[in-house]
């Protein structure tokens, strides 16, 4: 079944009960004024379907490829070109995912991030402007053709296995285990009190709780769940916002940007870390060459762990979530945070009062830092950090990832993110199938010349610290081989 037959959809980006159809374009592909609609989605999707169709105008790589600013967007689709321009504030996954595709192909991007096969007609036909003219290959030259064949297949393959069907039993226990220990840790205050070995102990009861509960929340954001988005959302809003006090808009508009541009300056913000840091093989050489010293970067290995792995989630994370919600207006989201810090209020208010209260809640927040910092720092700091090269998506999935070796601890720990390469490949497969599918990954990725790696938890630690170590390095040598001017 061809692409076209059957496309991947967009649970992400359109809820079937907010469509907005308000943007139809115009041949020359930009928006005309229209009516809103607010149909079911496979209503409408049947509708537009029925439309003849009309003839479209056919354009060239060169000619794609020149449309990749932020006020002038086209993406290619399985050879259908649409402009995005228009559309991309309303993008529900966040403009800047659109512009980072912007001047490609977004065939298997696509697909990876979106898993519904109906939506995708709703918003992507008012958008769709031509196709490729067909002379020209299905991706852009530089790509390898063969490998984006195979892994299209492979994908093909693993969804005739049902490996995007999620066990909802086993992620109904990991919701369990988060709403028992949270709860565990009121009924051991509230029966024994609050003294300090108390308070230390729910710390790390709550952490637990905590720790676990990002990476369930990571499970929603990614549609990973539900077969429905809706309930995928909800279920988000319900452990990022109200169990951890986050913004769950602020966190998939920040998290989609990652998984489509891994390890990639200006377009991963998990890699934005200046200036504090300097990392990979290009930025350290570009600050020691421009003098850029606003700290000694040369120790950054070891500040890192009294600076970013503490104060991770407990100062940035949540001061950028809440500026990203005051920014919006985002009243909802406000709300549903704000559940978060009510609730604490109530249960362990009577027993630390409010000052109290907020030490606990930074205090677990600091201990869950310390956990989350280095899981996600393990799979993308030690591995290739680069400018834009527009490979192909498995390349470019593989080369800035990496796995930690499976076992039973491993993957409770790391929340299965120690499969962070096939997470990457497939964000929208559960969890508990990645081991599954680990094997035919590494296989094609023997087959290409590709590198799968794959090492123990300790030595991934370590790998971070040593990367920060090697690009500190690469700061300095460049810094004293480039007299001041």
């Amino acid at each position: 079944m061809t692409f076209e037959e059957k496309p991947e959809g967009n649970g992400s980006l359109v809820d079937e009960n907010q469509l907005d159809l308000g943007a139809k374009h115009q041949a020359n592909g930009k928006p005309a004024a229209s009516v809103r609609a607010k149909l079911p989605a496979r209503q409408e999707a049947k509708a537009k379907c029925s439309l003849p169709r009309k003839s479209l105008s056919t354009y060239t790589w060169q000619e794609i490829q020149r449309h990749n600013q932020e006020t002038d967007q086209w993406l290619v689709i399985n050879r259908k070109v649409y402009d995005v321009t228009g559309w991309a504030d309303r993008h529900p996954g966040g403009r800047l995912v659109l512009n980072h595709c912007a001047g490609e192909d977004a065939t298997d991007v696509f697909r990876a991030m979106h898993p519904d096969p109906d939506i995708v007609r709703l918003y992507l036909k008012p958008l769709l402007i031509g196709e490729l003219a067909p002379e020209e290959p299905n991706q852009e030259r530089n790509k390898n053709s063969q490998l984006v064949e195979d892994f299209q297949e492979l994908r093909r393959t693993l969804e005739t296995l049902n490996m995007f069907n999620a066990n909802l039993g086993f992620f109904f226990l990991h919701l369990a285990q988060v709403l028992i220990l949270e709860a565990l840790a009121w009924v051991i205050v509230w029966h024994f009190g609050s003294g300090w070995l108390i308070t230390i102990f729910i710390s790390f009861l709550l952490t637990v709780a905590q720790a676990q509960g990002s990476f369930l929340q990571h499970d929603t954001g990614h549609l990973c769940i539900f077969k429905k988005p809706k309930w995928n959302r909800l279920m988000q809003k319900f452990v990022m916002s109200h169990l951890k006090g986050i913004s769950a808009k602020w966190w998939n508009n920040r998290h989609f940007q990652h998984h489509v541009k891994p390890n990639i300056y200006s377009k991963d913000p998990d890699i934005d870390v200046g200036p504090f840091f300097v990392i990979g093989d290009l930025q350290p050489v570009k600050y020691g060459k421009n003098k850029i010293k606003f700290i000694n970067y040369e120790k950054q290995h070891l500040y890192f762990h009294v600076s970013w792995v503490p104060f991770l989630i407990p100062v940035y994370f949540n001061l950028d979530s809440i500026l990203a919600m005051y920014r919006r207006r985002d009243w909802e989201d406000i709300a549903w945070v704000s559940t978060f810090y009510i609730r604490h209020f109530i249960t362990f208010g009577p027993f630390y009062g409010i000052f109290g209260t907020m030490v606990l809640i930074y205090l677990v927040k600091l201990l869950e830092s310390l956990w989350v910092a280095y899981i996600t720092q393990m799979n993308h700091i030690p591995m290739k950090i680069s400018t834009e090269e527009n490979q192909d998506w498995f390349s470019s999935q593989v080369l800035t990832t990496c796995n930690v070796e499976q076992s039973f601890f491993n993957d409770w720990f790391t929340g299965h993110l120690n499969f962070q390469i096939e997470h990457h490949l497939f964000p929208t497969m559960p969890r508990h199938n990645y081991h599954k599918v680990a094997p035919l990954v590494k296989s094609l990725c023997a087959k290409h010349g590709l590198p799968y790696v794959n090492k123990p938890i300790l030595k991934a630690f370590g790998d971070v610290i040593r990367a920060l170590k090697k690009s500190g390095a690469l700061w300095k040598e460049a810094y004293c081989m480039h007299p001041e001017t």
